[in-house]
């Protein structure tokens, strides 16, 4: 809801205030950002006219707008924090002075953004639109919010315009900002590297800080996920206020966390300044992305559940986000490169007969490639492996009752390719300086049109062709050697039209992330493709904290979620199969091994894994996630999914190394969440009954088996 009330600007959620006022100089100012307040004119409020109390005014003799909330302030005159922005403008400086202009209320609508992804209405969405003005240099700035009465969310974005005669050059320019009054808060972001994706760190803030979190490898990383937390310091799963950014981009990405010499926090977050230049020739436009602010009163949990009940109903496009999604095998970790049609024929019967539903064939299909040192770029059927073409062997998949799947990393290009032979000017390189080659391949300049046509192309010749139902899209290097300053925006800009050109072409296709494991996850990938490659790492114990992390943006239905062999091939770890398949139930499940090598008591139990994941998945697609013990804090990692209806429990519990026995009675209990408490739960193996209240107030004790990673599944029904 948006509500116009004299000189100021109220936004609500369900239970959420953003609120911001005009001052007597049309200073846009942040007012309020947390739970619910009275809808008034707080530009009355007694402390924003005291001079007493420098946050909001000064004396006009000595304004100090270091210390105003400025709503998108402005590089130059007494601003001293970090702005939001910074130009070099028609005169040749950098000075800039916002000033309110008007709004408007766009009802029913949600803003869309020219050449990205953004969040969409649903027919339940406002858009605030609010015009700031520098007449003296020819600025005008327009900042969008869009507004869900139904969630507590806000996702905002700013567009800057050049009114001026001559060229702007914007150094850069942030997607929001929002100052909180005081700076007692916890940091929380997700660092991490291959393997090892979105390790969770939380970190107290205090005066004189000023912390980014940023990525600059021009693809996103594994390195600084483009999500971050502001909570209270008491705040955990259940309690306490918590405030989450997450920018829907798919590039170099900054989240700057300030805390002044006042105590005053400032958060920011848009597209990473660093090596950023775009030049706006009069009367152009530039379009930030968006920024998904979101928040809780209610803890980390309730703020995660919004992001993942936002996402799929207003972010992620894909007709697959509601549908069953068939249980796969990929071929990777199975067979690499080294495979003939007949052996992975052989493979997907043993497959099919393990219940499992869609083949896919992953690297090492197409042009020469045997290794990964050539042949990127050359999207044909490798003429050795597949003698009869790839539509051929999607037949005899489709004979034996198994959907086709195939591996793309249509981003990159290797020098012994025809591709690289024929346009050696198509990748991203530096003039007179040999590009660095990394994983033995180029990247393709994306910046240019010729190069998204040719992507576009040889990806859709394959897919009009060959009977496919599902792509895994890879990208397994950083954008180094960018030709220009602001190079990297323009890259992901080339990447968001390939894969809106592709996505709308072949809609009944099933579209998954990948970047190296889990480089890309962001929601910018999520608005195309409703579920992303979680991490390269397979190892189940890794997987607890990757995918426990993983879950405070995102959905489980975004996270690909595999049982590989043991030793597993990342860590060398050995884990019960059981184990394995347990922790990946909690994601789009499925397999990344040999199955032909497995003993027919091991079969058996892929079949029963198979057969469960396809049980439990509408649950764990649509249910609602609450973590109940942390493996970054605990020996356990215990999470629960409960349907919307709340008639429908699934919790996994894993003990990472075993401890030394004791009595049952001083065990400590696990307390489940979100049930109903006047309801009465039946475990579907036991037969045993619990009440929602029992469950939730006092808990049960879980029997692990004797012995290092060790894990339990429940599942429960409302009676």
């Amino acid at each position: 809801m948006i509500l116009l009330n004299g000189n100021t600007i109220h936004l609500q959620g369900k239970t959420l205030s953003y609120v911001m006022i005009r001052n007597h100089e049309e200073d846009l100012l942040n007012y309020h950002f947390g739970a619910k307040i009275p809808d008034m004119d707080y530009s009355s409020d007694p402390d924003v006219n005291k001079e007493s109390f420098p946050f909001f005014r000064a004396p006009a003799e000595h304004p100090n707008l270091s210390s105003f909330p400025q709503e998108y302030p402005a590089y130059g005159r007494a601003e001293q924090r970090h702005p939001a922005f910074q130009l070099v403008n028609a005169l040749g400086n950098s000075i800039t002075a916002l000033k309110y202009k008007s709004c408007r209320v766009l009802e029913g609508q949600a803003a869309e953004i020219p050449g990205m992804p953004a969040v969409f209405s649903g027919g339940k969405a406002d858009t605030l639109e609010i015009t700031l003005s520098d007449d003296a240099i020819g600025l005008t700035v327009l900042l969008s919010y869009v507004v869900y009465d139904e969630y507590d969310i806000i996702a905002r974005s700013a567009a800057l315009i050049n009114d001026a005669q001559k060229p702007i050059v914007l150094r850069f320019a942030y997607s929001c900002c929002v100052d909180f009054p005081v700076h007692d808060y916890d940091l929380i972001h997700f660092c991490g590297d291959w393997g090892m994706e979105r390790g969770l760190q939380r970190t107290r803030l205090h005066k004189g800080m000023t912390t980014e979190i940023a990525d600059n490898t021009g693809r996103g990383s594994r390195w600084n996920n483009p999500f971050v937390m502001i909570a209270r310091p008491e705040t955990d799963e259940d309690h306490g206020e918590v405030f989450g950014f997450n920018l829907v981009y798919s590039g170099n990405h900054s989240t700057v966390v300030q805390c002044d010499h006042n105590s005053h926090l400032r958060v920011m977050q848009g597209v990473s300044p660093t090596s950023f230049r775009w030049e706006l020739q009069p009367g152009e436009l530039y379009h930030t992305p968006q920024s998904v602010i979101c928040y809780s009163a209610r803890g980390m949990g309730e703020l995660s559940r919004e992001y993942h009940r936002f996402y799929k109903n207003h972010l992620m496009r894909s007709k697959w986000v509601n549908r069953q999604r068939p249980i796969l095998v990929n071929s990777w970790e199975g067979a690499y490169f080294t495979f003939t049609e007949e052996t992975l024929l052989q493979l997907a019967k043993t497959s099919k007969d393990a219940g499992i539903e869609l083949f896919v064939l992953d690297d090492g299909w197409f042009g020469k490639r045997d290794d990964a040192k050539s042949s990127l770029g050359d999207w044909t059927v490798h003429p050795a492996k597949f003698p009869n073409g790839l539509a051929s062997f999607a037949e005899k998949l489709n004979a034996m009752g198994m959907l086709f799947g195939l591996w793309f990393e249509p981003e990159m290009v290797s020098p012994d390719s025809e591709l690289y032979r024929a346009h050696p000017d198509w990748v991203v390189r530096v003039p007179q300086i040999e590009p660095i080659q990394y994983r033995f391949q180029y990247v393709l300049d994306l910046s240019r049109d010729d190069v998204c046509e040719y992507v576009i192309d040889a990806v859709s010749k394959i897919l009009g062709s060959v009977n496919i139902a599902y792509v895994k899209w890879d990208m397994n290097r950083i954008v180094c050697d960018a030709p220009f300053e602001g190079y990297h925006h323009r890259y992901a800009l080339g990447y968001y039209r390939i894969m809106k050109a592709l996505t709308e072409a072949f809609p009944e296709i099933l579209f998954e992330g990948c970047c190296s494991g889990g480089g890309r996850f962001d929601p910018g990938v999520l608005a195309y493709m409703p579920q992303i490659w979680t991490s390269d790492n397979t190892d189940a114990v890794s997987r607890l904290k990757i995918q426990y992390a993983t879950s405070m943006c995102y959905p489980l239905s975004a996270m690909g979620a595999h049982v590989s062999a043991v030793p597993n091939h990342q860590t060398g770890r050995i884990t019960s199969l059981k184990a394995r398949g347990d922790i990946a139930y909690a994601g789009m499940f499925g397999f990344e091994l040999d199955l032909t090598k497995m003993t027919e008591e091991e079969k058996a139990e892929v079949a029963q894994q198979a057969a469960y994941a396809k049980h439990i998945q509408p649950l764990i697609r649509d249910g609602d996630l609450y973590r109940l013990r942390s493996p970054f804090e605990t020996n356990e990692c215990i999470w629960e999914v409960v349907s919307p209806e709340k008639d429908h429990v699934f919790m996994m519990a894993c003990r990472v190394l075993t401890v030394i026995m004791r009595s049952r009675y001083f065990d400590p209990k696990v307390r489940f969440r979100g049930l109903d408490p006047d309801a009465v739960y039946e475990d579907t193996v036991t037969g045993l009954r619990y009440s929602g209240s029992l469950l939730m107030n006092r808990g049960i004790t879980l029997s692990y088996e004797f012995k290092d990673f060790a894990t339990i599944t429940m599942e429960l029904r409302k009676v």
